[in-house]
């Protein structure tokens, strides 16, 4: 009996492990095409949400290798609108990194995005980056500051839990 194989499956595997490549180098961990960012250590999620240079790299690695742009090392290579494509990708999924460690903190409830690998949020980008972004995290009734954002705009929510980033990446450091 024949064995019916599924090359784009096969083809989309091996893109996802030379995409996680080094991350899996710099973090020892494994990733692959379900991995979302629930399931990232917290060193891994710490590292990743400071928007650092080093941090940077391995996000554009992730990207331009799933989109087929080479490697994260390429960046300065790219096109000027391969470049703005590659740095609308990282800011989207910079915020769900930052969401996710708030998430852990226990600030927000939840976030838009969090059930999606990282893989298809970069793959289906266009299709689900819009209708995220236009959701806001929800914060949670612990959080001191709730009460002033239950009676803020829609508007106003997104700035408030936005405003809490850098105390977020301060306090998540020393977890």
């Amino acid at each position: 009996m024949s064995v019916v194989i599924d090359l784009s499956e096969k083809r989309q595997a091996l893109i996802v492990k030379r995409a996680y490549r080094n991350w899996g180098a710099r973090f020892g961990e494994d990733f692959g095409v379900a991995t979302c960012l629930s399931g990232l250590s917290l060193q891994t999620l710490t590292f990743l949400a400071q928007g650092k240079e080093k941090g940077t790299f391995y996000i554009y690695e992730l990207i331009m290798t799933l989109q087929g742009m080479g490697s994260g090392f390429e960046f300065a290579d790219l096109s000027p609108k391969n470049k703005m494509d590659v740095i609308d990708q990282y800011l989207f999924i910079l915020d769900r990194i930052r969401f996710e460690c708030m998430k852990r903190l226990g600030w927000i409830e939840a976030y838009p995005g969090e059930d999606y690998p990282l893989v298809e949020m970069v793959l289906q980008f266009d299709r689900v980056a819009p209708g995220l972004q236009a959701e806001i995290p929800r914060l949670s009734a612990g959080h001191p500051g709730y009460d002033e954002y239950r009676r803020l705009s829609t508007f106003d929510r997104e700035a408030f839990v936005r405003k809490l980033i850098p105390k977020a990446l301060k306090a998540i450091q020393s977890l």
